[in-house]
């Protein structure tokens, strides 16, 4: 008789696992049951605002692998089908279907699992405020959140308000812009950005300024001014914003409910607790990956929950691994990210300064400004990078750059040197390329290090 794996989730973190599982054990070995509350698996998050501000024109093409190739491995999917309940003593999930789709006909049914993965992903952040559930707000993790919003869009709307300055605000901030709306970007914090240092903030909110975006910094929403069902405003203690449409990009937490129901153990930043197996703490035939769960950060050890796709992607991939009967293990995080509003490109690695203070480390910071290719080639935008070192060791801890076109990428090769603990000095000596329309001579991450070496 066959293993039976249930997956609780069909997105990065639960489709990884469940086709690295299927490379490793056949069908006759490992029965493999996704349970997705949804209509669509194996999609990108990220690609939403994109496919919102018209860069990328179907749905489809945020979806990397169709239900029917997951069929082709044997992988079955029940579609609109909601986890209720987890018994791990017992073994089963309970699901229930509404309408029909997952083979359930509106009733609850109980699977049993020799292995269960819990994928469940995050749950926006929303303020205790009045007026978010009006017709009107909107949020931006799935794609009927999206086709809602290009739906929207097809009224001829005239103002956007974006509530929160973190990666999606920018992004759904650049998407209205390319949609011809006039923008404003409400957030609590006292710069976009909040990953990033304050000075390294505030270029990228001179940036957005200087795209036309309204920026309004330290305003925590109060209220959504509602008329005839519609949000018509958002308010602040400062003011009161007027929009046709309203965009909730303040965040996530970990969506540990169910596992906590459960009495699996959650962490301190809410999320699930793992191993580096990706297998939970509470149960040795339990699994968790993706934004639901707590991981740590490779520089601190501390735990932290950081809702990546690419953390979900490997950490789904770990878990399908280990399933399958090889050993693989997650090595922790460092927080590595990109992203854009306008030409405005940002990428962030390792500790922030808040962070490494928090932390216990002594630092030292370098800025270093410069340009992204040779000076004299066209085009040769600027940009700037910030290196974050132990002052005792040199040892790098932390990169930032804000800059133009071409600027963020560059971030890698900062992770890469602090993924495998260099120093200032032993990364201003790495070998890496160089030509005009690249990089100048020497590169602004090499000058960063070379300065925080003193050499």
């Amino acid at each position: 008789m066959s293993d039976r794996l249930v997956i609780i989730g069909g997105n990065a973190a639960g489709m990884s696992c469940a086709a690295q599982a299927r490379r490793l054990r056949e069908p006759g070995d490992l029965e493999i049951v996704v349970v997705e509350a949804g209509q669509f698996t194996s999609y990108s998050n990220c690609g939403i605002p994109y496919w919102v501000g018209g860069e990328v024109e179907d749905a489809e093409a945020l979806i990397a692998r169709t239900p029917a190739a997951f069929a082709e491995q044997d992988i079955q999917i029940r579609f609109g089908t909601r986890a209720q309940r987890i018994d791990v003593e017992a073994a089963t999930v309970t699901v229930r279907s509404d309408d029909g789709s997952g083979g359930i006909h509106g009733q609850s049914a109980t699977l049993d699992f020799d292995q269960l993965l819990v994928a469940t992903g995050a749950t926006p952040l929303r303020p205790p405020v009045e007026g978010l559930d009006a017709d009107g707000v909107f949020g931006v993790q799935t794609i009927p959140d999206g086709e809602a919003i290009r739906k929207a869009l097809e009224k001829d709307p005239k103002r956007a308000v974006v509530l929160g300055g973190g990666y999606i605000g920018l992004e759904m901030a650049e998407a209205f812009v390319n949609r011809g709306l006039s923008v404003t970007v409400v957030l609590a914090d006292p710069l976009p950005m909040s990953s990033l240092d304050e000075d390294m903030g505030e270029r990228v909110c001179a940036a957005m300024t200087a795209m036309g975006i309204d920026v309004r910094t330290g305003e925590p929403v109060r209220g959504i001014d509602v008329e005839g069902g519609l949000a018509r405003a958002v308010v602040t203690d400062a003011g009161s914003y007027p929009a046709d449409l309203v965009v909730l990009g303040l965040g996530v937490r970990p969506n540990s409910d169910l596992a906590a129901d459960a009495g699996l153990r959650i962490g301190t930043t809410k999320g699930i607790e793992v191993d580096d197996t990706m297998r939970t703490l509470s149960h040795e035939s339990v699994y968790a990956a993706g934004d639901c769960i707590q991981t740590r950060n490779r520089i601190t050890g501390r735990p932290v929950a950081i809702a990546l796709g690419t953390h979900a992607n490997r950490q789904g991939r770990i878990a399908g691994t280990n399933i399958g009967g090889r050993p693989a293990r997650f090595e922790g995080v460092l927080g590595t990210a990109v992203t854009k509003v306008g030409d405005c490109e940002i990428g962030r690695t390792g500790l922030s300064t808040r962070e490494a203070e928090e932390a216990g480390f002594s630092i030292e910071t370098t800025v270093v400004e410069s340009t992204v290719k040779a000076g004299y080639y066209p085009k040769a935008g600027k940009l700037a990078v910030k290196l974050l070192t132990e002052k005792q060791t040199q040892r790098m801890l932390g990169g930032q750059i804000v800059g133009g076109p071409g600027s963020a990428k560059r971030i890698d090769v900062l992770a890469t040197a602090i993924w495998a603990q260099l120093t200032a000095a032993e990364f201003a000596a790495v070998d890496i390329s160089y030509a005009p329309p690249f990089s100048p001579t020497f590169d602004a991450v090499v000058l960063a290090a070379r300065k925080a070496a003193g050499r």
